[in-house]
């Protein structure tokens, strides 16, 4: 992996660079809508399991449950921020993790500390790669927050399965359960382990050209295909 490691290096100081501009207004953005800091730091799993610290554009009010999973129109995400999140602009400080070594542009979402000891025998794995800014699992899952929205109101409200979502064949008694549970179970039970097996089939099937794919395929909007589906 000799050429992603150089490629991660070189371009994400290009990067760095080239957005310098557009780091400067959102973070002035930031400061005069969402009073606070400017970045979101948070420790998430790296390589070998290490913990390391994330950075993004802050995107949420700064008191909030705290909860690691995220739905859309949720009101401790702020209009500016459901704008950052859309055109995957919070995701720009993560340049600086990859330049410094903890990330890489393509690999594995990093965890929030957790979710890696769910990782049983080969899964564990995933953990020898380095987490990428996009993956697999992030293009196939990139309408995740509302994916996991249309899941909740569906069983609170009975609205209507979109065609994005992907169910069991029996599901769980949720009477009395509130919008956070309900959306924990949906991404611990359906969606948690499918970017698992994406995320294996990664470690065991890279190469640096799906990389370049995936990395188009993410600034573009568009889907590609990969691992017998389309993401």
């Amino acid at each position: 992996m000799i050429a992603k490691f150089i490629f991660d290096r070189t371009i994400s100081i290009l990067g760095l660079l080239f957005f310098s501009w557009l780091f400067l207004i959102v973070a002035i953005l930031i400061k005069i809508k969402m009073p606070g800091p400017i970045l979101f730091v948070q420790e998430r799993i790296g390589k070998n399991g290490k913990i390391f610290k994330c950075h993004k554009f802050r995107t949420m009010t700064i008191n909030h449950s705290g909860s690691s999973i995220s739905m859309a129109g949720e009101n401790r995400i702020t209009p500016l921020g459901a704008i950052l999140r859309k055109y995957k602009i919070d995701e720009l400080p993560g340049l600086w993790d990859v330049f410094i070594g903890k990330m890489s542009f393509v690999g594995p979402r990093p965890d929030v500390p957790g979710y890696a000891d769910k990782l049983q025998g080969k899964e564990r794995e995933i953990l020898n790669l380095r987490p990428g800014i996009t993956g697999p699992a992030s293009l196939k899952y990139r309408e995740e927050e509302y994916i996991i929205a249309a899941f909740v109101e569906h069983i609170l409200h009975g609205k209507q399965f979109p065609k994005e979502i992907t169910l069991p064949d029996e599901l769980p008694n949720f009477t009395g359960q509130t919008a956070e549970n309900i959306a924990k179970w949906y991404n611990d039970n359906i969606i948690y382990p499918d970017k698992v097996r994406l995320n294996y089939f990664y470690y065991h099937n890279y190469s640096f050209i799906k990389d370049i794919q995936m990395i188009f395929a993410t600034v573009l909007g568009k889907r590609i295909p990969y691992a017998g589906e389309i993401i």
